[in-house]
């Protein structure tokens, strides 16, 4: 075994979307981070859609930006197609989406890592970890080498104990083409619990051979939407020494415009023979064969998947969509599967426009391993051993998103932890990752958990246009914000106010401009001209608002009746084995998730009202209670 000299505060190990972000937020707040990866070849590699946002994603990459984190400025510098999702439908539920030249991101990031002060970036494979009195002390490599360190962050995606499947084949692999990680062995020593779980990729299709005139023509929206709030700092200038060699760099700012040579992506659908040929070959999936038993994702199923569960169906959508700007490749969403080649083969060519396509790289399904999040704090430090953290799809989600807003947390968690400060915890009125990391600590799952607007109880609140008013001061204070960022956000709220104060101001026809735009049918555009010259994002901010004051109050006065049952902490004495009255499954599942307070309490599968009740009860009752005398 080799000592390397250099001893870290925070070690990450996995450097995929969740990994790169934790291992940023660490080195932004002051500590000697390493990131391990098990090739720097596949750095932030997109290894499914090369795509980043979405519906209720947008919403976390937004919050990640307003965070400083990357994701959203690297997604500005390398997209290829942008889409703000329904702008037909409310302010909360809206969403942007972008297509990324995948090579591009992933390149891109890696340069952001190597760049970032504080910050190494090694290859290498975790092994085991060391533990002395239920504390990290080290991680060891697969190649025998020891990294010193005080936290350790595991962000190892799909690779534990992976194992691929197409059709009746399969092999071992996290991802097609690289390798498979046995450290789900060393977790299970230290007493964590292993569970399984499935999740897929469609056939990339060659797109010289695809007849577009067949599909329907998606183009991205004009002006592009971006994710950063500092996306006006991406540059492209041949004469600045600091940028001209940005070859990864694809889009730049121009004076009040983003510019971006968009790419279209383009629609078909299934038919009836498509289902034919995937009924004909069910024998042939592993699904369906029983061999996968991991569990698969309920909002993103396999096409053989959605063939037999929605028979009554006559087509599937499917979307074609570019990878890159220097490649043919096309990524066929809507076409997850693990059939054998032959099979896919067989029903791509069954699509309308797809008749002649070649398939450059099958489908498949990956099994692995993950470890339930009850066994988290909402810190994302586990309950067993201090210092070692959990983030990304260990934790049982899926997606890009909702793994790098975990690496986020994770890694400004693991920094603080070791500063001996108060960990940073949002709620779930506070941000969408509020809501994600409660659902994981607090219900726990047992499919890929995939991030929705409608998890949400206080959505219009978290909308993506003001993640930068919610969160950019609040990380600021413990240092993962530059102070750039937060005189912006200053600037953008006094012309907020200032703006609101000349709608009060201002009559037409005798009535106030600010009542006016309540109205429905009256947006911006209506206001008189003096009000054109707006700054787009303080117009919009501004409007939704106004218009939606009422809601918003509403929302408020539902998290001050929450708050009194949030902010009542459950004392650590407590043994919920001892509680008289209480079910057998409510003492199992208080027991195994542990909640920091009463409203989370609540919120555990199981509890009901009488549960809380009891719980209070004994809680008041004091030490008495947790020694069993009463």
């Amino acid at each position: 075994m080799f000592d390397y000299p250099k001893e870290y505060d925070v070690v990450v190990a996995g450097a995929g979307h969740a990994g790169c972000e934790a291992a940023l937020a660490a080195a932004r707040m002051g500590c000697r981070t390493l990131l391990l990866t098990m090739n720097l070849d596949t750095v932030a590699q997109m290894s499914c859609n090369p795509a980043i946002g979405g519906l209720a994603k947008g919403h976390i990459v937004r919050e990640i930006d307003a965070l400083g984190g990357a994701m959203g400025l690297n997604t500005d510098a390398t997209g290829i197609q942008f889409r703000m999702l329904n702008t037909k439908k409310g302010p909360s539920v809206r969403a942007p989406r972008a297509q990324c030249d995948k090579k591009a991101y992933q390149f891109r990031m890696k340069a952001v890592l190597e760049r970032t002060p504080n910050l190494d970036l090694k290859q290498g494979d975790i092994a085991d970890l060391e533990v002395a009195n239920d504390q990290i002390t080290a991680l060891t490599t697969t190649m025998g080498v020891r990294y010193r360190t005080k936290t350790v962050v595991i962000t190892t995606g799909t690779f534990l104990k992976a194992l691929m499947h197409v059709g009746l084949k399969n092999a071992t692999g996290g991802r097609m083409g690289d390798g498979v990680s046995n450290f789900s062995d060393c977790l299970r020593r230290l007493g964590f619990s292993v569970e399984r779980l499935k999740t897929g990729t469609p056939p990339r299709l060659n797109g010289k051979t695809i007849d577009f005139s067949k599909c329907q023509r998606q183009d991205g929206d004009t002006p592009p939407p971006a994710f950063s709030y500092m996306a006006d700092t991406i540059s492209q200038d041949a004469n600045d020494e600091l940028t001209k060699h940005e070859i990864f760099t694809l889009n730049s700012w121009n004076p009040r415009m983003f510019h971006v040579e968009q790419i279209p992506c383009w629609i078909t659908h299934t038919n009836q023979k498509t289902a034919e040929i995937i009924r004909a070959n069910l024998d042939k999936s592993p699904l369906y064969c029983g061999i996968i038993q991991g569990i698969g994702p309920r909002y993103c199923p396999s096409l053989e998947d959605k063939i037999v569960r929605f028979a009554h169906k006559e087509s599937h959508q499917v979307f074609l969509e570019p990878e890159g700007r220097h490649t043919d490749e096309y990524y066929i969403n809507g076409c997850s599967t693990s059939l054998p080649i032959e099979a896919q083969y067989a029903f791509i060519r069954s699509i309308s426009g797809l008749e002649n396509a070649e398939i450059m790289r099958a489908g498949y399904a990956v099994e692995y391993d993950f470890c339930p999040p009850t066994q988290l704090h909402p810190t994302l430090m586990t309950k067993n051993v201090e210092g070692l953290f959990f983030a990304g799809q260990i934790n049982g989600t899926s997606g890009y998103e909702e793994a790098a807003v975990q690496g986020l947390m994770a890694g400004a968690n693991a920094a603080l932890w070791l500063q001996q400060k108060t960990p940073f915890i949002l709620g779930r009125h506070e941000a969408y990752v509020g809501v994600l990391i409660d659902d994981l600590v607090t219900k726990g799952t047992k499919e890929p958990y995939r991030m929705f607007t409608s998890r949400a109880e206080y959505r219009l609140l978290l909308r993506q246009d003001n993640a930068d008013l919610r969160l950019t001061k609040r990380g600021a204070e413990i240092g993962l914000v530059q102070p750039e960022r937060v005189a912006r956000v200053d600037e953008k709220l006094r012309q907020i106010d200032e703006m609101k104060s000349r709608l009060r101001q201002t009559r037409v026809d005798g009535v106030l401009l600010a009542d006016w735009l309540k109205r429905p049918e009256i947006t911006w555009e209506n206001l008189p001209a003096e009000f054109q010259d707006a700054n787009d994002e303080v117009a919009a901010q501004v409007e939704t608002d106004i218009k939606y004051a009422g809601y918003v109050a509403r929302e408020l006065v539902q998290i001050e009746r929450a708050r009194e049952m949030e902010e009542k902490l459950i004392p650590d004495w407590v043994d919920y084995t001892k509680i008289q009255g209480l079910k057998t499954e409510a003492r199992m599942k208080l027991n195994e998730v542990r909640p920091r307070s009463f409203g989370q309490a609540a919120r555990v599968s199981g509890i009901n009202p009488a549960d809380i009740a009891i719980l209070s009860v004994w809680v008041k009752r004091g030490k008495k209670a947790a020694n069993g005398e009463v």
